[in-house]
């Protein structure tokens, strides 16, 4: 089976780095062409070169700022208005760490701006085009822990659940145009997020980092940390052709982590 996205143009969010990069890799390899979107404009610099290089396509950056919800809105705006994407992979940034004891009203907030007022914008955006060719792919990146709540990410927690119940909402109401919406749950990756979490874990425990990932690993049935390449494969396989038919399901990518059905 090999993956063609030939033709296809694909908006990857929190794509410099981590998860993202990833997918927006796996999505070039594939033939579509990509624009990656973060606030670290070197970064994305550096990465689309690397993707040009590999593909020989010219790949696109956006530079948007999630944590700015105003400032986010009237630049994507501004590029919906000249581009028209068929693939839209949803993924920002995470709220900061913390349980429901340290974070503030005002921490919410933020948190729902960042990861659910941006995600809304932008797939409404999206959606104009798809309607029109009767075609799309909307892959909204969340986490177990809207399985499985963590309490260090009181945050992240509360917010992601309800992005995948509104993906399910979206799922049922675009796909007669032929849209798929899915909602990839996502376990323990080697990426600089999964590496500040422990960090801060680490100090807070009183604990060396190494002890925190051992302790992570015992914990996935495979014994070992996720590679950001694995996550890449499976959002690629959601884009395409192949899986038509799956829409408004939370998979789980996590090496067995969660023991709940």
């Amino acid at each position: 089976m090999k993956i063609s996205l030939q033709n296809k143009k694909a908006l990857i969010g929190g794509s410099s780095k981590g998860l993202g990069f990833a997918v927006a890799k796996q999505l070039a390899l594939s033939g579509a062409h990509v624009t990656i979107v973060s606030s670290n404009e070197a970064l994305l610099k550096e990465k689309v070169m690397s993707l040009n290089s590999q593909t020989k396509v010219n790949h696109q950056y956006l530079v948007c700022d999630y944590n700015d919800h105003n400032s986010y809105s009237k630049k994507i705006t501004e590029y919906f208005r000249d581009n028209k994407v068929d693939i839209l992979i949803n993924n920002t940034q995470g709220p900061i760490a913390g349980d429901v004891n340290s974070v503030t009203i005002d921490d919410y907030q933020n948190a729902f701006d960042l990861l659910f007022k941006n995600i809304v914008l932008t797939t409404n955006l999206a959606l104009k085009n798809m309607r029109n060719i009767q075609w799309g792919r909307i892959v909204n990146m969340t986490s177990v822990s809207v399985k499985e709540p963590l309490k260090y990410l009181a945050l992240s927690n509360t917010i992601r659940s309800a992005v995948t119940t509104w993906g399910k909402t979206l799922s049922n109401e675009v796909a007669e145009s032929n849209i798929t919406v899915n909602n990839i749950l996502t376990g323990y990756f080697k990426t600089e997020r999964l590496e500040q979490l422990n960090s801060e874990k680490a100090k807070k425990m009183g604990i060396e980092i190494d002890e925190v990932i051992a302790n992570m690993k015992s914990q996935v049935p495979l014994k070992r940390i996720g590679e950001p390449d694995e996550f890449g494969y499976l959002a690629t396989f959601l884009c395409s052709d192949y899986a038509s038919y799956i829409n408004g399901v939370n998979i789980t990518i996590d090496g067995g982590l969660i023991k709940s059905l």
